[in-house]
């Protein structure tokens, strides 16, 4: 059975969420951690925690994280696997959210893929590595309110596929994690800022309105990481709706939400206004 232990794994957005507990998981079954993060304070308690190396870094630059990628081989010789999970979110519709958060979300989500890839990948085919980069259910089907997680997401999903062709004859593996909603800080803070994040999940068709456990996810992740799987799905279901992204994304399959944004949008919007700030308190201080 593929196993992480003794592997050299490097994660970004390491600091909390389901990146430390990933962490915590991966540390369990044997793996060494290289752990990024921009949230210095907690990076390195969990560091300390589970004797990882930290690094704090902005995936927006390149820079940042080739030394963090440094750091992770000068302390064990190598870096085996990659998850690639730094991501944020905003809020509000594309007439009101503030187009400097808008563009942190993309840069953050979608460029900083980009920047760990590139940075990760002479050391990955070397060791003939795997990365498992961090899409989203949000990839398949969109959500109004969320236009910048929601492209960035599905642009995060096309590079990694893009990325997998390339790289395949080199001995690297690429695998797209596509979640549904996770009880993590980001869906947490969005609960709290925003009653009306609250109303677009209970009009949501079917399952897409529920919220998963961080366990299950990192379960999820793990095992993705030890299969160097093409696709992680957490809960199972989302991998139908990729198969399915074309009904999903067509006139019969908009026709539930479109009859609730006329209603819940101005709503979120308002609410946006009212907070000042188009993210999480705790992504706007980063």
């Amino acid at each position: 059975m593929p196993s992480v232990h003794n592997k050299v794994v490097l994660i970004t957005g390491g600091a909390r969420g389901i990146g430390a507990a990933t962490a915590r998981a991966l540390s369990a079954r044997g793996a060494e951690l290289v752990l990024v993060d921009v949230d210095e304070a907690p990076l390195q308690e969990i560091g300390r925690e589970l004797d990882a190396v930290t690094v704090t870094a902005d995936v927006r630059h390149l820079a940042e994280m080739e030394a963090a990628v440094a750091a992770g081989i000068e302390r064990f010789g190598r870096i085996d696997l990659v998850l690639a999970n730094a991501g944020i979110a905003s809020y509000g519709s594309v007439l009101a959210v503030d187009p400097e958060t808008f563009k942190r979300v993309v840069d953050i989500n979608l460029l900083g893929v980009f920047h760990t890839a590139r940075a990760a990948l002479p050391a990955l085919i070397e060791s003939k590595g795997y990365i498992l980069v961090v899409s989203s259910l949000a990839a398949f089907a969109a959500c109004p309110g969320l236009t910048s997680y929601n492209a960035s997401k599905a642009g995060a999903e096309h590079f990694a596929s893009a990325l997998r062709l390339e790289v395949a004859h080199q001995g690297v593996g690429v695998g797209s994690a596509h979640m549904a909603w996770i009880d993590t800080p980001l869906v947490q803070d969005a609960k709290a800022d925003l009653s009306a994040f609250g109303d677009l999940l209970a009009v949501m068709p079917g399952p897409l309105g529920k919220t998963s456990s961080v366990q299950a996810c990192v379960d999820a992740f793990v095992a993705g990481l030890e299969g160097r799987k093409r696709r992680v799905n957490v809960p199972g279901w989302v991998g139908p709706i990729g198969w399915l992204k074309a009904v999903v994304t067509s006139r019969v399959g908009d026709r539930r939400t479109l009859k609730h944004v006329p209603r819940i949008l101005p709503k979120m919007d308002r609410e946006v206004a009212a907070l000042g700030r188009s993210t999480s308190a705790r992504n706007k201080m980063q």
